[in-house]
């Protein structure tokens, strides 16, 4: 039973940390994204370059789409009666806007999620 309860015991005093990654969806290619062009791509050309939208928004007879790609990087360290932990996300996102017959009317990026960095903070 004493050896039982060293093993539970152990990585307490050795302590542990471990290192994760989550992402949501998938990356947004920005050679893709560049190929757009405000007054000529449809939303049959966006939807070939970029895939399905994550979101559609409806502005009366216009329409504004939503890409996203997520990047989550999680880090942790536990030493005796000292913990630390360190959680990082960054996006991706591009909105386009479509006039009343499908028409790209402006596009708004931001291409961050590759900035997602492990780290750690004190507790």
């Amino acid at each position: 039973m004493h050896r039982f309860v060293a093993l539970l015991t152990l990585p307490l005093v050795l302590g542990s940390c471990f290192m994760g990654q989550t992402t949501l969806d998938h990356p947004l290619a920005a050679d893709a994204i560049a190929q757009l062009q405000v007054g000529q791509s449809t939303q049959e050309d966006v939807s070939r370059l970029l895939g399905a939208p994550n979101q559609v928004v409806e502005l009366g007879d216009k329409s504004a789409w939503l890409f996203s790609y997520q990047n989550t990087k999680q880090m942790g360290l536990w030493l005796l009666l000292y913990g630390s932990y360190g959680q990082d996300t960054q996006s991706d996102r591009c909105w386009v806007f479509f006039d009343e017959n499908g028409v790209l009317r402006n596009i708004g990026v931001s291409l961050d999620a590759s900035q997602s960095s492990y780290h750690l903070s004190g507790s």
